[in-house]
């Protein structure tokens, strides 16, 4: 039988080849639109799928590293595109990345969880170890920036770029083989938390492997619609007067979707330590890759980056950390603490449009 999760990813790339040749009008957007959200749940699908077959913590790397290899074709796609005028775009992209992860989908699972469950529990050794790799990642690459006198501006100069793309590559690689081979007991459930899949058989190989590509399709999908509706998105920025920071939050949001809500779904079924291991690699994923794949193409071609967070952004980043250091202290989890977290990530979304 012909399934949605398998004929939904198709549609939506055949929306993405059918924009390149047709305008996008209002009936082209609202179906992409509703294609996108399918996709989206198609691929929350097929990653539980492939983690189901594969594991803890596997199945959550595979699901973030899919998301930031499309993320990260897509900004630097947007950067060749778009000239000096995107050079703020990745710092834009990763800084909403870290506070829609960090504040709204940790925020969210939390707040889910707690009201389903009263209390949840996790691994704190692998989520602190998580945190502090995401807090170093984030200062070398959105920090520092801002106050170096070796390059004008927000900037780093071609030898602090390379320092900064080699440290974030190398500390995300550490942290994925501390993940997936020295430490991984750090990463799953702890003993006692529920896990609804335990007892369900897991997926034939044939039908994992057909569930990645199927995976990747519907984040292609997700990605390329994102881009397809992208001028329409910049144009609805223009039109309400909103900075142009507001773009690098929307593409966020869009290729981040996935994750979300697989991570939300894990938290109201009782399984935070899944919600975290995604939540958190994803953010970690998204500096370790982007920053070289950023700072390569800059390089290369002589496009300007400016990666420096200004004040205001400066001070959500501290809390944030500050937030999540308490929020990932105990190993427990309740309402209180997602509703923190959602109270910053609403007032990241409120200064992106009234800074």
């Amino acid at each position: 039988m012909f399934a949605w999760t398998t004929g939904v990813p198709l549609l939506s790339i055949a929306l993405v080849g059918l924009g390149f040749v047709l305008p996008v009008g209002l009936l082209l957007a609202s179906i992409a639109g509703l294609a996108l959200i399918g996709s989206v749940l198609a691929s929350v699908h097929h990653a539980e799928v492939v983690a189901h077959r594969v594991g803890e913590p596997f199945g959550t790397l595979i699901l973030a590293v899919a998301v930031t290899v499309i993320e990260v074709a897509l900004i630097v796609s947007m950067m060749l595109a778009g000239g000096p005028d995107k050079s703020a775009l990745p710092r834009d992209t990763i800084f909403s990345a870290i506070m829609i992860i960090c504040n709204g989908a940790v925020g969210l699972c939390v707040l889910v969880g707690g009201l389903r469950h009263r209390e949840q529990s996790f691994r704190l050794e692998g989520a602190n170890a998580a945190l502090a790799a995401l807090i170093a990642l984030a200062t070398l690459s959105l920090v520092l920036p801002t106050f170096t006198t070796s390059s004008p501006g927000a900037s780093y100069t071609s030898k602090q770029l390379a320092f900064a793309a080699v440290a974030s590559l190398v500390l995300w690689g550490v942290f994925v083989f501390v993940q997936t081979v020295r430490h991984r007991d750090y990463f799953l459930p702890p003993r006692g938390a529920a896990d609804e899949s335990a007892h369900a058989p897991p997926p034939s190989l044939k039908t994992a492997w057909a569930s990645f590509a199927l995976l990747l399709v519907s984040l292609a999908g997700v990605i390329g619609l994102a881009k397809l509706l992208s001028p329409t998105l910049e144009q609805a920025v223009e039109a309400v007067g909103a900075p142009a920071t507001v773009i690098g939050i929307v593409i966020a949001l869009l290729v981040l979707l996935p994750e979300t809500w697989a991570a939300v779904r894990a938290a109201r079924a009782d399984r935070l330590q899944t919600s975290l291991n995604l939540a958190l690699g994803s953010a970690l994923a998204s500096i370790g890759l982007t920053i070289p794949a950023v700072a390569l193409v800059s390089t290369l071609l002589g496009m300007p980056l400016q990666l420096g967070l200004g004040p205001k952004d400066l001070v959500l980043l501290f809390l944030t950390f500050a937030v999540g250091t308490i929020t990932l202290s105990t190993g427990r989890t309740n309402v209180m603490q997602g509703a923190v977290h959602l109270v910053i990530f609403a007032a990241f979304v409120f200064l992106a449009f009234v800074p």
